[in-house]
């Protein structure tokens, strides 16, 4: 394909072609000649220019292949300023077309997600949209996916949610949804990927999309995972999540890999109208006194040695200092196994487990979903309630025929550690518990949010359950940085 370019005044040109930059204000060079830009294994090569050649801030020669190279996602940059130092460009690089058919039964989205759309269309379709878990950002990009209407691919964590994004999509645009990933690896004009196989396979297939969907965002930043944006030509990108941030910062890199944050709204803007409304309640439970005992025994044990060997704790530094100096001596493997023993007393013990069920009974005729932090205890609370368990040991399968069950009201119960925080859809859970959970902002949310559907006079609540005078209280003040919890 050859790009069209059309003079619309003196000074005034723009590129006819709905993946490339736009440029107004600026004058374009008489033509210099033809570049044949190519797609190569995740990057572009411009094929026509020598070494001395004004190929634009992106690219960098390649003395191996006697070309100018780059990123792929600096596609639309990169093929811009071609144009605009005055070069004539054959196109080989793009492979995606136009998508045919349209949103099946399209409804009228919410105000948010409306919103949400326009500002991401005003962004020139990239960007970041923030919104809660259960406001319908799968519409969302169904509506930006029609919208574009070109070849799509949508890649998110788990199989779970690429099985969950592919009913989702059939159901709105009908015909075949490919998937990568769980074994699969069928190309469609939409495709649902993991972001593991989106790393590995869009050094060959990044040419086929133009518009890429990140789910859960905040995964994407990751060094492997950013492989699956930094190879593919897509000009046009959305990412959705609840939760942006992350604790090294590299959200920062959205800018860069998908755009800038272009819009949001937080559970509470949204609860009662779009969300379930619902209520938080932090109970405080006291460990009694011969688990007490075991925790202070454990936690001197511990400390004594951080402190011994002058460790300062904090941050994954502090983490590596202490297990590297754990690692020398008998005292320091006591040390880490009374470490682990001090943090299990803190997050489960009796009184803890004797509160959980008392809530229980007080919620028997409702869904519920008990969150704790070990797969030790996820099995314990199975057993002792009789009620199903998940966790990243649990089959395919068996966890769908689980959930299945849940949905249809078949189980009351369901006890997991950390796989059903993000992105798996339980909108009849109205109830959950957090026995334990680590000390991440992320995570509380991602839980709030798996009760959070809204459902005729649904009120959904929350317990958290802490250890007084224990580690876990600041871990819980911590996890509650958020303004669902304010």
């Amino acid at each position: 394909m050859v790009v069209e370019v059309n003079r619309d005044g003196p000074l005034n040109w723009k590129v006819m072609d709905d993946s490339t930059a736009l440029f107004l204000g600026d004058r374009f060079d008489a033509p210099r000649g033809r570049v044949i830009l190519r797609f190569e294994e995740g990057t572009l090569l411009a094929d026509g220019l020598d070494k001395e050649g004004a190929a634009g801030t992106v690219w960098i020669f390649d003395e191996r292949v006697d070309a100018w190279r780059c990123p792929a996602y600096r596609y639309r940059r990169a093929l811009g300023e071609l144009l605009k130092a005055g070069w004539e460009v054959e196109d080989r690089a793009r492979a995606y077309g136009a998508l045919e058919g349209e949103l099946r039964r399209p409804f009228r989205p919410f105000e948010h997600q409306s919103q949400g759309l326009e500002a991401w269309k005003k962004a020139e379709r990239r960007g970041v949209v923030v919104l809660p878990t259960g406001s319908g950002k799968s519409y969302l990009a169904a509506l930006a996916i029609d919208e574009a209407r070109r070849s799509t691919l949508v890649i998110v964590p788990t199989i779970d949610l690429m099985t969950q994004w592919v009913g989702n999509l059939e159901e709105a645009f009908g015909g075949p949804i490919g998937m990568l990933g769980g074994g699969y690896h069928e190309v469609e004009p939409i495709t649902v990927s993991t972001y593991d196989s989106a790393a590995i396979h869009m050094g060959r297939l990044g040419d086929r999309f133009g518009l890429l969907v990140f789910d859960e965002v905040h995964h994407l930043p990751g060094e492997v995972y950013r492989q699956g944006a930094r190879h593919s030509i897509a000009p046009f990108r959305l990412g959705l999540t609840a939760t942006p941030e992350r604790a090294d910062g590299s959200h920062r890199d959205f800018d860069d890999l998908v755009g800038p944050i272009v819009y949001r709204k937080s559970i509470k803007e949204l609860s009662g109208h779009i969300l379930a409304d619902y209520e938080v309640r932090t109970m405080e439970v006291a460990m009694n006194d011969a688990d007490r005992q075991i925790y202070d025994d454990a936690r001197a044990v511990y400390r004594g040695f951080v402190e011994g060997n002058g460790i300062r704790l904090g941050g994954l530094h502090g983490w590596r200092r202490f297990l590297a100096a754990t690692s020398r001596s008998d005292e320091g493997r006591r040390a880490l196994k009374a470490y682990h023993l001090q943090k299990r007393m803190a997050l489960v013990h009796d009184e803890k487990l004797s509160l959980m069920y008392e809530i229980l009974s007080r919620h028997r005729d409702e869904q519920t979903l008990i969150f704790t932090n070990e797969n030790a205890s996820v099995y314990e609370i199975s057993e002792a309630l009789l009620c199903p368990a998940i966790t990243h040991e649990t089959r395919v399968k068996e966890r769908r025929e689980i959930l299945q069950k849940f949905r249809q009201g078949q189980y009351r119960l369901l006890v997991t550690s950390k796989v059903l925080n993000e992105g798996v859809d339980i909108p009849e859970a109205s109830v959950a518990v957090i026995l334990a959970g680590s000390g991440s902002v992320r995570e509380h949310v991602q839980r709030l949010g798996r009760i959070l559907r809204r459902a005729e006079n649904k009120k959904a609540i929350l317990y958290e359950l802490v250890t007084v005078d224990s580690v876990e209280s600041h871990v819980s003040r911590r996890r509650r940085e958020h303004d669902a919890y304010q």
